[in-house]
Order: C-alpha cells, then structure tokens, then sequence
C-alpha cells in the first residue's frame, strides 16, 4: 500500500475517533429528585451534565441507567469530581446495566445502592499501545485511574482488580460478592 493512501486511511479512522468522542451521547431524563443517564459517555457530555445539574439543584440522586461505557475517561472522572462535590448519590434500578466507564462514575456517589438484577461490568483498557494489564504497576499510564479510585472508593484494589477481571474487548460481570467485597455499594 502506498505511504499516501496508509496516511488517508489512518487520518479517516482517526477522524472518525475525533467525531464519536465529538458530539454527546448521553441522554439526561429528570425523574423527580433523580438524574437518569443512559448512553455512551463523550467529552461532551460533562459539560451538559454539569449544565442540567446546575439547572436542577433539587436532584439528590444520579441513576445510571443503560450505559456501555465512555470513549473520554476524563470526561467521567469530571461527572465524577462534580457528583462528589455536590454530595449526590448514586442508585442502580433493577433494569440498570452499567459497564466500564459508567462502573468508574456510579463510584462517585455519596452513598451507592443498587437493585437486585442489576448488571455492573469492568475489564481492563487499551491504548492502543497495549492493554493496561500489561503496564507495570508504577507506569504513568494508571496514574488517574489509581488515583480516581482511591478518592471514591479509599482504596484502589478495584482498579487494579478490573486490569485483570476480562481484557478491553471482553467484559466481567461482576458477582455480588466482588461488589460487595470492593465497597461498590455503601448500602
């Protein structure tokens, strides 16, 4: 193939990355106290939370609802910071199905409860250099994550838990005991 036409194809993938972390994908519904999320998490979408959040002071609860991830970590670790700044709890309905990233922002919650039949699913990244399993434990490479689970959690065996639990293209779900033996739920 020519150096061209790899270049092209390598701008378009990369275009195509840079456009679905462009626009968000996050729907927001006001149920009474309560802000349910559904949808795929993207560098938009803590701006527009934040924006519903302050337009609706009376919400005391953040329900995850049907969420497959994020493709922006930090774009969750600052919809995390802002539901722990403002005291805001976390709940999983029994139809909830969180996965990955949403796993990480359902842990920013003051208190976090959960229905029976929810589903909470984790597995290690990528960064297309390599799974993060596979970096040492001290690589700048988990530094937030690590840290971002210790302020929620107290601890970040969860973190270096989920590395292991299934790779970036499977999925864990996780048992009652895991998320009850990591702290996930507060009651």
């Amino acid at each position: 193939m020519r150096l061209g036409a790899v270049l092209g194809l390598t701008l378009a993938v990369l275009g195509c990355a840079i456009a679905d972390n462009a626009v968000d994908r996050t729907t927001m519904q006001l149920d009474g106290r309560r802000l349910v999320l559904s949808g795929e998490i993207t560098s938009r979408t803590p701006a527009n939370f934040i924006a519903v959040l302050d337009a609706n002071p009376r919400v005391q609860v953040i329900v995850p609802f049907d969420m497959p991830g994020s493709v922006d970590e930090m774009a969750v670790y600052r919809m995390g910071d802002a539901i722990r700044a403002r005291g805001l709890d976390t709940h999983l309905t029994a139809d909830s199905e969180i996965y990955s990233g949403a796993v990480n922002l359902f842990l920013a919650g003051n208190r976090r409860s959960m229905e029976r039949g929810a589903i909470m699913g984790v597995h290690s990244w990528a960064d297309g250099f390599g799974e993060g399993s596979s970096y040492p434990r001290d690589a700048s490479e988990h530094r937030g994550n690590v840290a971002y689970t210790r302020d929620m959690l107290g601890s970040d065996a969860f973190y270096w838990f989920t590395l292991q639990a299934a790779p970036s293209d499977g999925i864990h779900v996780l048992t009652q005991a895991e998320i009850k033996g990591f702290g996930l739920v507060t009651e």
